[in-house]
């Protein structure tokens, strides 16, 4: 996942005034949650994630942004963004999400899994009291994306779920205004609240960060079957749908294990689902690991392929010929892209102007 510019500060101009975090106190918000049972003795069991916290009274569950206060359960980070700046949708990375507009970028404190190898560990391991974030309304987050000109809002960089009930509310007045809406997650969600978050937004991209259980124990500190069963849920309601697989040395780059995962996404979801290999570059705690070599990022691309899957890309290789859309019945060249750049766009009405063929995705 690439790094979140910091707190954003937004002024009654043009500018996006970037503050550190823990610059100044921190103040939780009280906002009732969503998705939760209330259980005797004033516990409650929160229903957003597989996890399904039991919370006792004045404690808070595993995303540290849940609070159960009385036996209510309250948001602690609604209205209370700590890190938004406009930037390329293709950073997200969305390839097959309307190429070439900026996208509105905006997350809360707070993550329901432990990746190991988190770039925006600082936000997303944090409880509230640990950075500075604004108040900041649905109302004024629609109003910075229209008096900006962004045609997307873009939940991203620590876990949307987390934050669901602001994204909730963003994600349905941006609708009423025609501002489209996507999600950059790990998937780590329950049908209900997902199957509501598909209704809202337009786009999801989940990161599919490896293809065995041992992988999300060791690494994530989660599990693998309720991020397959999302992506099945995703693509089952048509909402727009792409995939991450960020490429670790040693942890998740054998090719029979990269095999089996776009084996299960061409039979479960579909070939024409995009797919981004992206490298890794050490943070964290696996500061001592080495960045991904190009080759085996080209490696689990010709698996794929192999395997496939129509849509392939290379991530965070800046002039790679794989960061381009190319039309899988013609092979001419649809969509050139060099790092976060579109150079040239070959599509027409959504189809390839060269032989027509239709191109899954949203382009306009």
């Amino acid at each position: 996942m690439p790094r979140a510019p910091r707190t954003l500060r937004l002024l009654g101009c043009a500018a996006l005034l970037l503050v550190l975090p823990g610059a100044g106190p921190a103040r939780p918000a009280s906002h009732e949650a969503q998705f939760y049972s209330k259980l005797a003795g004033r516990a409650v069991r929160c229903e957003l994630c597989p996890r399904r916290c039991v919370i006792a009274a004045g404690s808070r569950g595993f995303c540290r942004v849940r609070e159960n206060r009385g036996g209510t359960f309250y948001s602690l980070v609604y209205g209370r963004p700590c890190s938004m700046g406009r930037e390329p949708i293709e950073k997200a990375p969305f390839f097959h999400f309307l190429p070439g507009r900026q996208r509105l970028t905006l997350a809360t404190v707070g993550c329901n899994q432990r990746c190991k190898y988190c770039q925006n560990w600082e936000i997303s391991q944090a409880a509230p009291e640990d950075v500075r974030a604004d108040d900041l309304t649905p109302e004024q987050v629609v109003a910075v994306a229209e008096r900006e000109r962004i045609p997307i809002i873009c939940f991203t960089y620590t876990e949307p779920v987390v934050f669901y009930e602001y994204l909730a509310d963003i994600a349905r007045l941006a609708r009423e205004r025609s501002i489209r809406t996507c999600v950059v997650s790990g998937g780590y969600v329950n049908p209900e609240p997902l199957a509501r978050l598909c209704s809202l937004v337009d786009a999801v991209k989940f990161d599919l960060k490896g293809f065995t259980d041992e992988f999300y124990r060791d690494v994530c500190g989660s599990s693998l079957a309720p991020v397959l069963a999302a992506c099945r849920a995703v693509v089952r309601t048509g909402t727009h749908l792409e995939l991450v697989n960020l490429v670790v040395p040693a942890l998740n780059d054998d090719s029979a294990t990269i095999d089996r995962m776009c084996t299960w996404i061409r039979d479960s979801l579909g070939d024409t689902v995009p797919v981004h290999f992206t490298r890794f570059h050490p943070d964290y705690r696996l500061q001592n690991s080495v960045p991904t070599p190009v080759a085996t990022l080209e490696r689990c691309l010709r698996v794929a392929r192999r395997a496939g899957l129509k849509y392939v890309y290379l991530g965070n290789v800046p002039g790679h010929e794989s960061e381009s859309t190319v039309c899988p019945e013609c092979g001419r060249r649809l969509i050139a892209r060099r790092g976060y750049t579109v150079t040239e766009n070959n599509l027409a009405a959504g189809a390839c102007r060269f032989c027509a063929a239709r191109i899954p995705g949203i382009w306009q």
